[in-house]
């Protein structure tokens, strides 16, 4: 019986994730299916999953969160980071993983000599890759317009800023963990916030990926090494992969047909 998976987010129709994981399944004899769906609401989102009788899930932007409430059994690195990316039911228990942490750190590999990381933003995804790097050795620090979402940050020891009271200063790398420039053209932090920064920076990152994002490219004019996020979205497409297929294949053959699949985006 041919076993259903979906990605989960608002918005959903950029994403990529289907093509990825059908290919592996075309490629691997799978009997999958995976297709996107919108959800506005994240609080619907464990009812929607038992309706549309899946198999397993990611979730993206902005409902990261709403996973981690809703997965029944959490993976210890879930718990610590209070997001969860990859939903699996096994006998009707969802258990919560995060693929976007351990997707990011092996995705920065590229950049040599970073010590120093500025993250951009204070939602799902920073709250766990954060956590990540800090336990990799990394120096993190976290940027975000308000203060109220950085009290995650700060209970779980990191230095935190809001804009108003930011003073720059040099970070190896300057990571864009927003939606700003995913839909529009909007810069995640003020522009001379982000050119102070871009002067001492070796290099910046965006999460968003299929564009070049207003953040990109002014990084770009600073001639800095960049990178958007496609290789994020192989390298935590691989692990949820391995989930949701339990682990029957190689990690080296998902991202080999994954990198594949979107070799031209």
């Amino acid at each position: 019986m041919r076993k259903k998976f979906a990605i989960f987010g608002d918005p959903v129709e950029h994403s990529l994730s289907p093509l990825m994981h059908n290919s592996a399944f075309v490629e691997f004899g799978f009997d999958g299916v995976y297709f996107k769906e919108h959800l506005k609401d994240g609080s619907k989102l464990k009812d929607r999953f038992f309706e549309l009788n899946l198999s397993g899930a990611n979730i993206t932007v902005p409902h990261k969160e709403a996973a981690f409430r809703a997965a029944d059994i959490l993976d210890d690195f879930a718990k610590r980071a209070n997001a969860v990316n990859t939903l699996v039911n096994k006998d009707g228990v969802l258990y919560g993983y995060n693929t976007d942490a351990p997707g990011f750190l092996n995705a920065i590999k590229k950049f040599d000599n970073i010590k120093t990381i500025l993250i951009l933003g204070a939602g799902g995804t920073a709250q766990a890759t954060s956590l990540f790097l800090k336990d990799a050795g990394y120096n993190v620090e976290i940027l975000n317009r308000s203060k109220p979402r950085l009290e995650y940050f700060k209970e779980k020891g990191f230095k935190t800023y809001s804009f108003d009271e930011f003073k720059t200063r040099p970070y190896d790398l300057v990571v864009n963990m927003t939606s700003a420039g995913l839909k529009d053209e909007n810069l995640p932090a003020p522009k001379e916030i982000l050119e102070k920064l871009f002067l001492d920076a070796k290099g910046a990152v965006d999460i968003i990926y299929g564009k070049e994002t207003p953040f990109l490219k002014l990084a770009k004019s600073f001639n800095l090494k960049t990178a958007d996020g496609k290789d994020m979205l192989i390298e935590q497409g691989v692990l949820a992969f391995d989930y949701f297929t339990n682990h029957r294949f190689d990690l080296e053959e998902i991202r080999k047909i994954m990198q594949e699949a979107l070799r031209e985006y």
